[in-house]
């Protein structure tokens, strides 16, 4: 919030934080990668690794990257 903003603001205004950090980003962004590779995967005709890669980036990765 700038210091314009901070002025007009009353006693119980709050200042929020952002949504995600840093560390919400690493993480979806590994979810984007394991989901693209394991679709990438599965075009060519892997059925042990791409739905690993799709399981771990839609059941695993992207709830903690939501959660952190």
């Amino acid at each position: 919030m700038t210091n314009r903003l901070r002025a007009h603001a009353g006693p119980n205004s709050r200042t929020f934080a952002p949504a995600f950090r840093t560390e919400n980003y690493i993480v979806l962004g590994g979810a984007l990668v394991s989901l693209a590779l394991g679709y990438w995967l599965l075009s060519k005709g892997s059925t042990t690794l791409a739905p690993v890669l799709l399981v771990l980036g839609y059941c695993v990765l992207f709830p903690v990257g939501l959660a952190l």
